[in-house]
Formats: C-alpha cells, sequence, structure tokens
C-alpha cells in the first residue's frame, strides 16, 4: 500500500492550493458547511416562521418555497444556479458561490420545515398565556415562543449541518476543488494509489460527522433532562 503518496499529498487534502492559491480540501469543505448553515438559519427561520402564519398571503410563498425546493435533488439546484447566474446577473459567479448559494437554499427549505415543527410542538397554552398578559403575537413568538422552541430545535440543527457537511461533495461537478475533488486531482495526477486516497477522505468525512453527531446526541441528552426537570 503506497501511503507515501497520500503523505505527501496530504496537505493538499486539507486546504487544496493554499497558501500559495485559492483554498480548497477539506477546509473549503468545513467553510461551505459552515456558510451554508449559517445562511440557511435565517432563510429557513423566516420561511418556517411565514407558514405558521394564518395569513395566505404570507403563508404561501412559504409553502411554494419549501415544497419545490424539498422536491428538488440538491445536485440540481446547483446546476440551476451555476448556469443560471450568468442570465440573471451578467455575469459568471466563481463555483464556490455558486455551491453556497444552492446549499443555503436547499437547507433552508429544510429548516424552514424544523422551524415549524418546533413552534407547533409547543403546548398551545404558551401563546395564549403571552397573550394574555399583554403581549402582542409578535412580542410574544420572540421573547415567549421562540426562545423554547429554538433550544429544542437545537439537535435538529445541528443534524442538519452533518446532512451539509457531507453534502458539499457534491460541489465538485461544477469544478469546486472541495475535498472530494481535491482527491480526484491527486489521484488523476499519481494513478497509482486511490484505494488510500479515498479511503483518507472517508476518515476525514468521518471524523467531522461523527464529532458533530456525538454532539447533537449530547445536546439531545441535555434538552431531556432539561424538559425532565422542567
Amino acid at each position: 500500500m503506497q501511503w507515501d503518496i497520500v503523505i505527501d499529498n496530504f496537505p493538499y487534502l486539507l486546504w487544496g492550493a493554499y497558501p500559495k492559491g485559492p483554498l480548497g480540501g477539506l477546509a473549503l469543505s468545513i467553510l461551505l458547511s459552515l456558510g451554508g448553515i449559517f445562511g440557511a438559519f435565517w432563510i429557513g427561520l423566516a420561511a418556517g416562521l411565514m407558514r405558521l402564519s394564518k395569513r395566505w398571503f404570507i403563508k404561501l410563498p412559504s409553502v411554494i418555497y419549501i415544497e419545490i425546493i424539498r422536491g428538488v435533488p440538491l445536485l440540481m439546484l446547483i446546476f440551476w444556479f451555476y448556469f443560471l447566474a450568468p442570465i440573471l446577473l451578467g455575469k459568471t459567479l466563481p463555483e464556490a458561490e455558486s455551491a453556497l448559494v444552492a446549499f443555503i437554499v436547499f437547507t433552508g427549505a429544510y429548516i424552514g420545515e424544523i422551524v415549524r415543527a418546533g413552534v407547533i410542538a409547543l403546548p398551545k397554552g404558551q401563546m395564549e398565556a403571552s397573550r394574555a398578559s399583554g403581549l402582542t403575537h409578535l412580542q410574544a413568538m420572540r421573547y415567549v415562543i421562540l426562545p423554547q422552541a429554538l433550544r429544542n430545535m437545537i439537535p435538529s440543527f445541528v443534524n442538519q449541518f452533518v446532512s451539509l457537511t457531507k453534502d458539499t461533495s457534491l460541489a465538485y461537478v461544477i469544478g469546486v476543488v472541495e475535498l472530494t475533488r481535491a482527491a480526484v486531482q491527486v489521484n488523476n495526477r499519481t494513478l497509482s494509489a486511490p484505494m488510500e486516497i479515498y479511503l483518507t477522505i472517508l476518515v476525514m468525512y468521518f471524523a467531522i460527522c461523527y464529532v458533530l453527531t456525538a454532539l447533537s446526541r449530547k445536546l439531545e441528552k441535555k434538552m431531556a433532562r432539561y424538559q425532565a426537570r422542567g
């Protein structure tokens, strides 16, 4: 087994051509997943709250967005943003930015459903008691409902983060030099250690996802203890 090839190219798998060139490899995969989950949180929060609205003109756009995006494969969405951006903007977006937008839009739809489910799971008496105390609907949602619901949603958010981390590997199809494409490039240069190279990136993906999954389980246990005390 030719592990010396993996060792020689390990820095490229970690951060691509950086510092001599654009950031890539595992570092870019992590940045894409972090940027994706951060942007998707705010889009998903807005979409989830809009879907809970009783006014149809507020609820309908959210329903359309969530249902359409959840029914489209992420790979297709990446292609859409990559090839549609030059038509809409008049210029070509960098591959990494196109992929990041696709990740945000895609993950935002799922977070929207997490938010909706988290709010619905709370007892209805919470809102009624808040309104009876003199708070408006928006104030009750901001100060009473969302703090409780978001705390219960944390494990689901972490699980979505795990899924997005793995999904960043799809960005290689449009030329983003994240971890998977970095491994492909190393394998194409060496042509002598494909098993070692792909086994290495398997372990790297597993390590990240295992840490995030362990964090999710720890958070779930803490939430369960908190609810039991309540």
